[in-house]
């Protein structure tokens, strides 16, 4: 069995809003951020694509957007439903829709799928992906075992109160310290202010700092870990960490 280590650093969300944008970028390009799930529906999902165009070592991947949940009042409630996500004919017609327009927007296929708010990870949503995927050949996160998903990297419980530790330098040590061999993909959300009404704000801001920090980096090289991105790491599928 091998030994190696090997890491993506995807960032999820690259769409949203310009400071998304901005944030992904900006740990792109000084931090450790190797690809981007994109969320076609979104206001500045043209301007991240602009970007993924001209920067095509990114690996841009769909992030399936069905709708998003926010915790208020001591429960979580609807923000927004694109479509029902227990109707797997309305999944299917509005992942194909999301599926066209990152075509359009990106000139090419996604390298990787995953959703919003994780919502494949149950049905019928998973189904619809997995067979996506399938016919696409590439990985779909948490829906096979060469790469592995780690969610450790994230600033909120999961009733959505603050969590800084989630996202801070020591945390992130310890995950790159105890990454396990093969290939792990490590989630973020990094992000720079805008006006966005958004429950995860400030902790975007915080990743940013995180990912681009150089003590980072040098524990990267330090523990002998190989960055990758989706399309540089050549495999395909996903499981959990």
């Amino acid at each position: 069995m091998t030994t190696e280590r090997h890491l993506i650093v995807n960032a999820d969300d690259f769409g949203q809003s310009h400071g998304v944008n901005c944030g992904i970028i900006e740990t792109y390009e000084k931090g450790i951020v190797t690809s981007a799930s994109l969320m076609v529906r979104r206001p500045a999902a043209e301007e991240a694509a602009i970007y993924g165009r001209e920067h095509p070592e990114l690996s841009l991947g769909l992030h399936l957007d069905l709708c998003e949940w926010i915790y208020r009042d001591e429960t979580w409630s609807p923000l927004y439903e694109v479509v029902p996500i227990d109707d797997a004919v309305a999944v299917a017609e509005e992942a194909s829709r999301q599926l066209i327009r990152f075509r359009r927007l990106v000139g090419q296929e996604p390298t990787h799928l995953d959703s919003h708010q994780h919502v494949h990870r149950s049905e019928p949503v998973l189904s619809v992906m997995t067979e996506t995927a399938r016919r696409l050949g590439v990985p779909l996160r948490d829906a096979n075992s060469e790469i592995s998903y780690c969610g450790s990297f994230y600033g909120q419980s999961a009733n959505g109160y603050s969590y800084p530790e989630g996202i801070s330098i020591d945390g992130l040590l310890t995950t790159l310290k105890t990454l396990s061999s093969g290939v792990t993909e490590l989630g973020c959300h990094p992000g720079l202010s805008d006006n966005e009404q958004t429950m995860y704000g400030a902790e975007r801001i915080q990743e940013v700092r995180v990912l681009c920090d150089p003590r980072v980096r040098a524990a990267i090289d330090a523990e002998e870990i190989e960055l990758h991105s989706f399309r540089s790491i050549g495999v395909r599928g996903h499981s959990a960490c």
